[in-house]
C-alpha cells in the first residue's frame, strides 16, 4: 500500500559508522546524485510540478525527483480542506471530477457571524465563497497520497522520509545548483550512533522549493537573494483542526460552514468552520491570525471554547475525535508574493504564499504555479543532453560547467495567470481587519470591496510588520481564563497531540534551534518579563515551557520538548525576539496524518 511504503535512493552510501566526533563526520563528502529536477516538497504543488514535467517529457528523458520529509506522502499534509477543481482538471484533462472516492461535492453551505456564544446570525456570501455544486471537501492528505501514486505512475522518482537541510550552491556562491540531505543516526551530544547514514547531495538543472507554509530553506533562499525586495512582509495565520466520527443523525453529507466573531475578540482575525464528507466524518477547525496583540491568547484554547458552543458541540456531542492537527497558513496575499525565480530555483505553492485568504483555498493557485514552473522548465531544459549516469556520483561540488538558469520566465507566466488576477482581486480583504475598527470594520471593507470594487480600488494596503513585532507587552493586557478539558468535546493539548501519530527519536538534536547567540537561559531573561510565556500559549502541540528554576534571574527555566513537535512553524513566525529557529528533523520524522 503507497501509504506505508518507504522508498529510499538506489544508490551507493559510504559507510562511515566509525567516524566520531560530528565534526570530523561532516568534512566527509556526500555522495551526488544529479538530476534533472529536484522537487523539495511532496505537497499538492511539488507533486503537481513533477507530475506536469512527465507529461511534458513525452521520450521519457527528465530525471525528476521529489524529496519528501513526511514518512509518507501525505504525512505532512494538512488543510481544512474545499479543493476548487479547477487546477485539477487543467492537470488531469482526461477526468471529469476529482476523485470522488476521497472527496465530496459541497452539497449546502451558509456562514455566520457569532455575537456570543449563542447568538450567531447568518452572513451573506461573498464572491469566491459560492461552494455548492462546484467545490469539493476531504482530507488534503489523502489527496497528496493519490497525487503521489500517480506521480509515481508518470515516472516521478518519489523519495518519502528524506528530510532536507542544506542549499547547496556554486563556487561563485551566487546560484543554487542542488540541495543536500539531513545526516541521520546523529545523537543529542552530536555524534554517530550504530544508525549514523551521511546525507547526500542532489544537484539539479533546476531546483523547485515546494516545502509548504514558512519552509526552513525557503526562507533563507529569500533572504540570501532579497526576494522580498519591494514586497510586503509575509503575515500568517495558524489553522487548527479536528477530525470526528460523528453520529448519523446529525452529519449533512456534503455540508460545509464558516463562522466569525465567538470567541475570538474584535481585535482577533479568524474562523472557524465545519465539513462534512466521507462516510459520517466531520472537520471541525479554527484559523486564526498571528498577528494578535495580546500574548494570553492561546490559539489551541480558543479552538477548544469553540467547539463548547451549541453550533459545534450539537454536531461532536456523542461522536469521536480521531484526529488532530496544526500548521501556519500565509495570509499576506499577493503584496507579500515575493519574486519567484533566482538563479538555479524557483518556489511554487505555498512556499512562496499563494493562499486566497477571502476564498479560505489555497490548493487550486498552489497546483496552478505548480503547472506553470513545469511548463517553463521544461522550455528551458528538454533540449538539454541527458544526464550521464556515471556521472552521478563523486561530482566536486564547487564545479559546474552547465549554464544556470534564472528563470524569469515564470515570474513572467504568474503575472499573466489568472491566479495573479483572482489574488490582485482580493489584495486589500485581510489587510483590512488591520485597522483599529478591527473585525467590524474589516467586515464591512470586505463587503464593499467584494461586492461593489471587486477589487479596482486604486490603492493597495501594505502588510508592514511581521506577526512576531505585533505581539505586544503582557503588562498591557489581562490574562485570559481558559476552562479546563471535558474529555468529550474538549482536550488538554497532549491528548491532541497523541491524534497526530507524531514521533522524533528521543536521541536526537533539537530541530528548534536557538540562534542569534542565544541559550535556554538568555531566552527566558529577555523574554519572560515581557511577552509572560507566550510561547506555551501560541504553540498547539505542548512543545514549549517554562519550568521553575531558583538558579534563574526570572525563576523560571524555559524548556524544548521538541518531540512533540507537529511541525506547524508557529514558533518560526511568531516568537518575538525571533530566535527561534525552525529546522527538518530527521527524515520522517513528525506527525503521521492520514485523513487531516
Amino acid at each position: 500500500m503507497f501509504l506505508s511504503r518507504k522508498i529510499t535512493p538506489t544508490i551507493s552510501r559510504k559507510s562511515i559508522r566509525l567516524y566520531r566526533p560530528l565534526s570530523t563526520i561532516s568534512t566527509i563528502p556526500r555522495d551526488i546524485e544529479k538530476v534533472d529536477v529536484c522537487i523539495v516538497g511532496g505537497g499538492p504543488s511539488g507533486l503537481t510540478t513533477a507530475i506536469k514535467l512527465k507529461q511534458l517529457d513525452k521520450k521519457d528523458k527528465l530525471k525528476v525527483v521529489v524529496l519528501e520529509k513526511g514518512s509518507y506522502i501525505g504525512a505532512h499534509s494538512l488543510s481544512g480542506m474545499i479543493l476548487e477543481p479547477r487546477s485539477f482538471l487543467e492537470l488531469f484533462p482526461n477526468m471529469k471530477t476529482p476523485p470522488t472516492d476521497i472527496l465530496t461535492l459541497v452539497q449546502e453551505e451558509e456562514m455566520k457571524y457569532f455575537w456570543n456564544e449563542k447568538l450567531g446570525i447568518p452572513m451573506p456570501h461573498v464572491p469566491g465563497l459560492d461552494n455548492k455544486g462546484k467545490n469539493y471537501v476531504g482530507s488534503q492528505s489523502q489527496l497528496v497520497t493519490w497525487l503521489g501514486e500517480k506521480a509515481e505512475e508518470y515516472g516521478v522518482e518519489v523519495y518519502p522520509g528524506v528530510s532536507v537541510s542544506e542549499v547547496v550552491y556554486n563556487n561563485r556562491d551566487d546560484a543554487i545548483i542542488g540541495v543536500a540531505t539531513k545526516d541521520s543516526g546523529i545523537s543529542k551530544a552530536g555524534e554517530a550512533k550504530d544508525s549514523f547514514e551521511r546525507g547526500m547531495e542532489f544537484h539539479a538543472r533546476q531546483t523547485v522549493f515546494a516545502e509548504g507554509c514558512h519552509g526552513s530553506l525557503t526562507k533563507k533562499v529569500i533572504k540570501k537573494f532579497d526576494l522580498r525586495a519591494d514586497r510586503s512582509p509575509q503575515t500568517y495565520g495558524l489553522g487548527i483542526k479536528e477530525v470526528w466520527q460523528v453520529k448519523p443523525e446529525v452529519f449533512r453529507k456534503g455540508f460545509i460552514s464558516h463562522t466569525m466573531g465567538y470567541p475570538l475578540p474584535n481585535d482577533v482575525y479568524g474562523g472557524g468552520f465545519q465539513y462534512h464528507f466521507g462516510d459520517g466524518l466531520v472537520t471541525v477547525g479554527l484559523v486564526i491570525g498571528l498577528d494578535y496583540k495580546n500574548p494570553y491568547v492561546s490559539p489551541y484554547q480558543e479552538f477548544q471554547k469553540m467547539k463548547k458552543m451549541p453550533y459545534y458541540s450539537k454536531i461532536l456531542e456523542g461522536g469521536k475525535c480521531i484526529s488532530y492537527g496544526a500548521r501556519a497558513i500565509n495570509e499576506g496575499g499577493l503584496q507579500s508574493v515575493p519574486k519567484l525565480n533566482f538563479p538555479g530555483g524557483v518556489l511554487v505553492g505555498c512556499s512562496a504564499g499563494f493562499v486566497n485568504v477571502p476564498k479560505i483555498k489555497g490548493t487550486h493557485t498552489a497546483m496552478k504555479t505548480g503547472i506553470l514552473a513545469a511548463e517553463k522548465i521544461y522550455e528551458e531544459i528538454r533540449e538539454l543532453p541527458e544526464i550521464e549516469e556515471e556521472e552521478s556520483l563523486g561530482v566536486d561540488t564547487s564545479k559546474t560547467n552547465e549554464q544556470i538558469i534564472n528563470l524569469e520566465s515564470y515570474e513572467q507566466a504568474f503575472k499573466k495567470s489568472w491566479v495573479y488576477d483572482e489574488l490582485y482581486q482580493v489584495r486589500n480583504i485581510r489587510p483590512s481587519f488591520n485597522f483599529s475598527l478591527g473585525a467590524y470594520g474589516g467586515m464591512v471593507y470586505s463587503g464593499l470591496d467584494s461586492m461593489l470594487l471587486k477589487g479596482r480600488a486604486p490603492w493597495t494596503f501594505e502588510n508592514k510588520e511581521t506577526d512576531s513585532l505585533k505581539t505586544g507587552a503582557a503588562s498591557n493586557f489581562k490574562p485570559i481564563k481558559y476552562y479546563k478539558a471535558d474529555n468529550k468535546v474538549t482536550f488538554d493539548i497532549m491528548t491532541s497531540v497523541s491524534r497526530t501519530g507524531t514521533y522524533h527519536d528521543e536521541d536526537e538534536q533539537c530541530h528548534l534551534k536557538l540562534v542569534n547567540g542565544e541559550t535556554l537561559q538568555s531566552h527566558a531573561e529577555k523574554t519572560y518579563p515581557k511577552y509572560r510565556e507566550v510561547e506555551q500559549r501560541f504553540c498547539p502541540a505542548g512543545v514549549y515551557e517554562y519550568v521553575k528554576d531558583d538558579k534563574s534571574s526570572v525563576g523560571l527555566k524555559f524548556k524544548i520538548n521538541s518531540q512533540n513537535c507537529i511541525h506547524c512553524k508557529a514558533c518560526d513566525v511568531k516568537t518575538p525576539i525571533q530566535d527561534i529557529d525552525w529546522q527538518v528533523p530527521e527524515g520522517g520524522d513528525g506527525p503521521k496524518y492520514t485523513n487531516t
